[in-house]
């Protein structure tokens, strides 16, 4: 007989389960947190006021993911409506040393983090004697470091509090399964405690499926993906140099391994959306030999939460879909419609570059890429979909 082959356990993922995710822009006071907003949304909020606290309610938008397959596909098929994927975005409230406890807005603006899947920091690396700093000076690094310090001790009191409930529970003792699982969710909490008091953030820990189970109904801020925006003057960001950078390159390197670092100048964003249409910014931009880092931006925090994308087509319209990473078929069907996950029946699908490759369905049919799929299959980023479900019951 053949030997079984192991089963492969599949990676449980930090964070809430889901398609519709949100992102929030997190610094410190006049980092240029708002100005940044209003460049990636296209939106106005007013003036962004150079003083702390400047937006109090975290305001939301919703960008367009930039995705040159959509936009092929909507030349290739001319439909009447087209629907690209977005990704919604919150601009939150700037942080100040001691928000933890309360300084400054620090309670409603943890809480406005809590409530995002995923952060974008923002850490300002310009000097202009115009613009106030809430430290007194420009210093990324201690920047970083605040707003990290804020948020693992914001931690620690959330899991504090939720092991002592925990203990509370398990103190009754007994052999129920009921009464298993809880001394081992204990034991997770007891595990992530020691290991927020340890200087570390509980994104950058190995957990296993069981363990991430227990961690992720915490909402713990550490645990949330993290895209480092680094705000540069308008001259720098265009000669790709700064003084600053290498101190925070190694900071992240440190501190958050892994995590996507991305220059950008919020000043020169501004200014080409002052310029009022994609054709003038395409035009400056070849003048200084540079691009908008906002199409980076957005792309790299799709991939942070781990999102992809499939498409359905035709000639009424093209939409792009989001989805997570590894889901099956079924649970992809139910982001078109929640009942087509329950009434699923089959997939035809084939992916974007086969049409890319055969020009028209006949051609990829001719040549079997295009297939029939069932329950168990997994939607790859970029498949165009077309789904078969039975009625719904009434």
């Amino acid at each position: 007989m053949p030997p079984k082959k192991a089963a492969v356990q599949e990676k449980v993922l930090l964070g809430r389960p889901g398609n519709n995710l949100k992102s929030g822009i997190v610094g410190l006071a006049n980092v240029g947190k708002s100005t940044l907003f209003q460049a990636i949304t296209k939106s106005s909020l007013g003036n962004p006021a150079n003083f702390p606290y400047a937006t109090i309610n975290p305001e939301e938008a919703r960008v367009i993911v930039p995705d040159e397959r959509f936009d092929w596909l909507c030349d290739h098929y001319k439909p009447k409506s087209q629907v690209p994927a977005n990704l919604t975005v919150y601009d939150i409230a700037g942080l100040t040393r001691g928000a933890s406890t309360g300084a400054g807005l620090g309670n409603s603006f943890l809480s406005h983090i809590r409530a995002v899947d995923a952060i974008f920091q923002v850490v300002r690396c310009f000097d202009d004697a115009e613009i106030i700093h809430v430290e007194g000076d420009v210093d990324p690094v201690r920047d970083l470091t605040i707003i990290n310090e804020e948020l693992r001790i914001k931690d620690i009191e959330f899991v504090e509090k939720a092991l002592e409930g925990l203990k509370k529970q398990t103190r009754r003792g007994g052999q129920s399964l009921e009464m298993k699982k809880m001394k081992e969710e204990e034991a997770t909490v007891a595990k992530v405690l020691e290991y927020l008091q340890s200087g570390k953030d509980v994104r950058s820990g190995e957990w296993g499926p069981k363990e991430v189970e227990a961690i992720n109904p915490l909402f713990l801020l550490t645990a949330k993906p993290v895209v480092y925006l680094v705000n540069l003057s308008e001259r720098d960001y265009i000669r790709k140099k700064n003084k600053y950078l290498p101190k925070v390159f190694e900071w992240i390197k440190e501190q958050s391994p892994g995590a996507p670092l991305l220059p950008i100048s919020a000043s020169f964003e501004e200014r080409l959306a002052a310029l009022g249409s994609d054709e003038a910014a395409a035009e400056e931009c070849k003048k200084l030999e540079t691009q908008s880092g906002l199409p980076k931006v957005i792309t790299t925090m799709r991939q942070s939460l781990n999102l992809a994308s499939f498409f359905t087509t035709g000639a009424d319209e093209v939409r792009q879909w989001t989805i997570r990473k590894g889901i099956k078929a079924p649970a992809a069907a139910g982001v078109i419609h929640t009942d087509f996950e329950k009434t699923f029946i089959q997939a035809v699908t084939y992916n974007y570059n086969a049409l890319r490759e055969y020009g028209d369905e006949k051609s990829i049919q001719a040549a079997g890429k295009i297939m029939t799929k069932g329950k168990d299959y997994v939607v790859e980023d970029g498949d165009i979909l077309l789904i078969k479900a039975g009625a719904a019951k009434g």
